[in-house]
């Protein structure tokens, strides 16, 4: 009953005016990176993980004026399970750098979890801040008089409260969550109206499956949809694990790219896991570079070897 509830949910999300232009950063390995876009999912797996990320989007881009310029993103996250409570805890930061402009926000996910149907679903919320910051320097007035520009040097910054609420189902084969982040709605200003720029509510939908085509390779489809309750987009995914050790697969996002994704776990306990993505551009590649890459790592802890209590014995009650 749960896959058909959500699965209509995607089905009808086509129906909505599709395009592609969220505020949030965006990532080609989002099957891995659930904690962005869901704080339910904090402490789902029962396992402590941290991870790093790093995206360049349109690798190698220049300014028309000034070198550089790509749009790049950096994340570091880490998450855990609270189990005598049967709940989870993670924790983001996020550094997302587009030109003059860069946004940053950092989060604490908090989530509860109990057992339902075949799986379990979790509700989480998720409390932090978001700020923006303009460097004035880097921007070039088309009018020397520009009343928002002429006066104005170096660096501004502002900081805002960021919330976020999701709820998150998974099973053994199934996985699938609803979320809604920047509940808030933070508005950046720097102190004139003609630079109002307010953060929209961004909603995620998202729901995989694993498929066991063989003893040892296992197909996980994916499928990702987010709006700004503006503008829609979605992507499709499936990758090929094999042996547990390594994969790969390919993915789609609507109306921007194509992509490729790679990953190898290391270490006896498959523990260390390095996974890389490119993407090739497939629309205005006359104002783009053709390309972008994004890598990932992650280091899972060991499982808490189970606390045996000793026995004692005393003289007293011994009979050998």
């Amino acid at each position: 009953m749960h896959k058909r509830i959500l699965f209509s949910l995607l089905l009808a999300w086509l129906g909505y005016s599709i395009a592609n232009a969220q505020q949030d950063p965006q990532f080609t390995q989002y099957m891995y990176n659930n904690l962005f876009i869901n704080p339910a999912y904090a402490g789902v797996e029962n396992k402590t993980k941290f991870q790093a990320l790093y995206r360049s989007q349109w690798t190698a881009y220049q300014g028309t004026f000034d070198p550089g310029g790509a749009p790049n993103t950096a994340m570091f996250s880490l998450n855990t399970p609270i189990l005598r409570i049967r709940s989870g805890i993670g924790f983001h930061y996020v550094n997302d750098r587009l030109g003059p402009q860069a946004n940053s926000q950092a989060a604490i996910s908090y989530s509860y979890q109990f057992p339902i149907d075949k799986g379990k679903i979790s509700l989480g919320i998720r409390g932090g801040y978001y700020a923006q910051s303009l460097d004035f320097d880097k921007y070039r007035a088309i009018d020397d008089s520009d009343p928002v520009l002429s006066n104005r040097t170096g660096k501004e910054f502002q900081i805002r409260p960021d919330f976020a609420l999701g709820v998150f189902y998974t099973s053994e084969k199934f996985y699938g969550g609803v979320s809604v982040n920047h509940l808030t709605q933070a508005e950046f200003n720097f102190g004139t109206d003609k630079l109002k720029n307010p953060l929209n509510r961004h909603i995620y939908i998202n729901a995989g499956y694993y498929y066991d085509l063989t003893y040892q390779i296992v197909l996980s489809p994916s499928v990702l949809f987010k709006s700004d309750f503006n503008t829609t987009s979605f992507e499709v995914s499936t990758v090929a694990t094999y042996n547990q050790k390594f994969s790969a697969g390919l993915s789609f996002r609507q109306g921007d790219a194509v992509g490729f994704l790679a990953g190898v776990s290391l270490l006896k306990d498959n523990s260390l896991r390095i996974g890389y993505s490119f993407d090739y551009i497939i629309k205005a590649q006359t104002v783009k570079q053709p390309t972008s890459n994004e890598f990932m790592v992650t280091y899972t802890l060991p499982p808490p070897k189970p606390i045996v209590k000793t026995i004692k014995r005393t003289p007293r009650f011994r009979n050998d």
